[in-house]
């Protein structure tokens, strides 16, 4: 049973009875029967396509009947299938953009789900979507490579390029200066709108996750081979290279760095993340699950897949570092002792974790649905938030930690009004 059933839990408003039945187990046909007449969903105000929903929501890793809660303040819900990522205006919060795989991305108000303007001509599935630093330019980018960057203000495109197949991409934090990473292994460098390009070949693999550094000139990029190279942007070098036993033994999922850019974190379907020092380019600890060694006999492949990183990142404001796993553990680690301080568990596999800029509270969202508050000073659950009747693939956080924006395999993006009265 999660934490939210404790003394300390919020209230759910007459609904926690049935969140706790769907929680202990995955349910037959019959108990799902049984649940869905025990939901009055006229009591919820859910409509016809709700209802239709209970027939055709089939995504592993749902609690059936968790729509039967919504905390949610706004729902967008232009798109038409599964909603792959969100991002927020850095400058006023007050815009997201979300992609899909509808082939579609919109970009639209976050105080009411007004949609702005649509981002179109996208062939493929909308993966990659992100706003420039000072929220001039939003850069959507689908699946087989097609990048499109728009200029916000005036909602027209100014820029396109075609790249091999796209595994990710992100704008550097202080220039118009846009990154992405393809599967062939190279990591191309656009200045937007003219389109100066550079390339920095990786080896024959998918370059699978990057992240620019703080200082704008390094980039961090993590490989399929279970490398990790730090580049020179303005050099177009490879600074430092870790492979063998120093890089990963499997695919890298995810990159991250703290404020100064001073450490490095890199997770893996290896189930390792790796801490590293940017400067030298050599590895400080290595973060491992005791627990997470192959349980019961499983046949080689269930066990390969059993688990792995699939985000992490630091705090800001205390020497911690969290890694969330595929098998639901968010690990907090103490960088000042290299341990583990706490390990919370989800029910449900965690797809994605973000620290609030300002303490020490993390948010997880999860393929259960629904997004979580941790305090990683005591490690306990702060709250929850329910709204999505599919896994969250994405969310994203605003400046002040008022708001957070999800985005569902419910074909949904959610706005939910996080704020709590100790701030």
């Amino acid at each position: 049973m999660e934490p939210a059933e404790g003394p300390g839990a919020l209230g759910f408003h007459g609904d926690e009875e049935i969140i706790e039945v769907v929680e202990l187990g995955p349910p037959g046909p019959d108990d799902l029967a049984d649940e869905i007449e025990d939901v009055d969903f006229d009591e919820e105000g859910a409509e016809e396509p709700d209802a239709e929903a209970w027939e055709t929501e089939d995504d592993e890793g749902v609690e059936d009947g968790m729509e039967a809660q919504d905390d949610s303040e706004v729902t967008f819900s232009l798109h038409s299938a599964s909603v792959f990522c969100v991002s927020l205006d850095p400058k006023t919060n007050t815009l997201a953009v979300t992609g899909g795989e509808d082939d579609k991305a919109f970009v639209w108000r976050v105080s009411d789900g007004e949609l702005l303007f649509e981002c179109s001509g996208h062939k493929d599935s909308v993966t990659c979507a992100g706003f420039s630093h000072d929220s001039v330019f939003v850069a959507t980018g689908d699946m087989s490579g097609l990048i499109k960057v728009w200029r916000v203000e005036s909602k027209e495109e100014v820029w396109s390029f075609e790249v091999g197949d796209l595994e990710w991409m992100e704008w550097h934090p202080q220039a118009h200066v846009l990154l992405a990473g393809t599967a062939d292994g190279n990591s191309w460098m656009w200045k937007i709108p003219s389109g100066d390009c550079k390339t920095f070949q990786g080896p024959a693999c998918p370059a699978t996750c990057g992240r620019i550094l703080p200082d704008g000139k390094r980039a961090v990029v993590g490989y399929e081979d279970g490398t990790m190279r730090i580049w020179d942007l303005k050099q177009g070098t490879s600074l430092h290279v870790l492979k063998g036993q120093d890089g990963h033994q499997d695919p890298l999922t995810c990159v991250a760095s703290n404020q100064d850019g001073s450490l490095i974190l890199t997770g893996s379907v290896d189930c390792h993340a790796k801490l590293i020092n940017s400067a030298t380019g050599k590895v400080v600890c290595v973060f491992k699950m005791e627990s997470m060694a192959p349980k019961a006999p499983a046949s080689e492949g269930e066990e390969a897949e059993s688990n792995s990183v699939e985000s992490l990142g630091f705090c800001n404001v205390m020497p911690l570092a969290a890694v969330g796993y595929l098998d639901g553990t968010l690990a907090i680690y103490d960088l000042s002792t290299q341990s583990l301080r706490h390990k919370c568990q989800h029910e449900s596999g965690i797809v994605q974790l973000l620290w609030e800029e300002s303490s020490a509270v993390v948010y997880t969202c999860s393929l259960d649905g629904a997004v979580r508050l941790w305090d990683a000073r005591s490690g306990k659950m702060i709250s929850e938030y329910r709204g999505h009747s599919a896994e969250i693939l994405d969310f994203a956080v605003n400046k002040d930690a008022s708001i957070v924006v999800t985005t569902s395999g419910d074909h949904q993006a959610k706005v939910f009004c996080v704020q709590r009265p100790d701030r």
